[in-house]
């Protein structure tokens, strides 16, 4: 991709947005040969639990992260379910971070396998961002066994749309003369920053398209979208102007579920929520990042919400000390309501590594 000028004389900007492919899922077919071409669902087990990674065999079975164990088994009865090994996982995430600062130190981590790199102007002063890209690519699959897949922009949001075309082991550039036309032809769906729930409303009022999406003013989607609408009116015309932040840490991490039936009895509740912090537990091994406060969120039947939150003196690294403290919070509210939904989030993140071995005590 080539270097173009603006009228400030300042370099476009060159981002390169790298995807590890089905990663938990691949090192565990790396490190056990007996896994490699069978559908593995790492996370969870064939009777309860919720799927962190699945191995693209898995997938043509339409089992995919964040899917429970159940559904995914009823998809695929041959899955094999595999424990998370997240020590190995952040190992192989550091070799893959060393491999990135070679090249440029603005390298903004989403999670273990995925980041921004902003090329422009690197280290090995490599003109080709799409160059550069297929040189990480290869480094990796050198060092590590694995393959990823790379999205090559001037900015982030067409970048990170990028990755996904042609995984697994892809590579797509996106050049500017290039960006209108790919963004007028993207679906909906497919746009970053666009979930299911936005997407069924912007077909319901037909966004279907980028074109679609380019025809409404800036104040016509603020309305219908609150403030979100100015993003949505901007990456439509490939405008993103966020920086590559090597210092970006989310606010907080967590899961929620909403239920065709309502819960009418508190063992179902801590049965639902022991699934949830499953989910929240893979969430923040695989981003590295902690917290201290937990929040527990319940929806009941007639749409009432409330929250309750509990702070702890040691971060909260793992489901069981997720669960301790959800259910003291749990035994705080009085259930006479039936429950349509219920969702756990840590916030006050970092990336601290916490003590190893550290065990938080509450009391009962």
């Amino acid at each position: 991709m080539r270097v173009a000028e603006e009228n400030n004389l300042q370099p476009m900007r060159r981002i390169i947005h790298i995807d590890m492919d089905a990663f938990y899922a691949s090192v565990e077919q790396r490190d056990f040969p007996t896994l490699r071409g069978k559908p593995v669902a790492v996370g969870g087990s064939r009777e309860r639990g919720v799927v962190a990674a699945a191995s693209y065999e898995a997938r043509k079975f339409g089992v995919h992260s964040a899917m429970s164990s159940r559904k995914a088994y009823a998809n695929c009865p041959h899955i094999v379910f595999v424990k998370p090994r997240f020590d190995v996982y952040k190992e192989v995430s550091l070799q893959i971070r060393s491999i990135f600062l070679e090249y440029t130190e603005l390298v903004e981590p989403l999670s273990l396998d995925e980041a921004y790199l902003d090329v422009t102007a690197n280290k090995k002063q490599l003109a080709s961002a799409r160059h550069t890209a297929q040189l990480i690519k290869d480094q990796i699959k050198l060092q590590t066994g694995l393959t990823a897949s790379a999205g090559v922009s001037f900015n982030k949001f067409l970048a990170k749309t990028a990755t996904d075309f042609q995984k697994p082991d892809g590579l797509t550039v996106i050049t500017p003369k290039q960006a209108k036309e790919f963004i007028a032809k993207l679906p909906i769906d497919k746009f970053y920053g666009v979930g299911k729930v936005t997407a069924a409303k912007m077909q319901s009022l037909g966004i279907f398209s980028g074109a679609d999406l380019m025809q409404w003013e800036e104040a016509a989607l603020v309305k219908q979208f609150g403030k979100v609408g100015h993003f949505y009116y901007q990456i439509s015309r490939a405008q993103d102007d966020r920086d590559v932040n090597p210092n970006r840490i989310r606010k907080s991490l967590g899961a929620e579920s909403t239920f065709e039936v309502d819960l009418t009895d508190v063992d179902s509740v801590k049965e639902e929520l022991a699934r949830i912090a499953l989910d929240v537990d893979g969430r923040i091994n695989k981003h590295t990042a902690y917290g201290k406060t937990l929040t527990l969120k319940v929806k009941f039947s007639d749409f009432k919400q409330i929250t309750r939150s509990k702070t702890v003196l040691f971060p909260i690294t793992d489901h069981s000390s997720i669960m301790q403290i959800a259910y003291q919070l749990c035994d705080e509210i009085q259930w006479t309501k039936p429950v349509r939904l219920l969702g756990l989030s840590i916030s006050g993140l970092n990336r601290e590594i916490p003590f190893q071995n550290q065990q938080l005590s509450f009391p009962f």
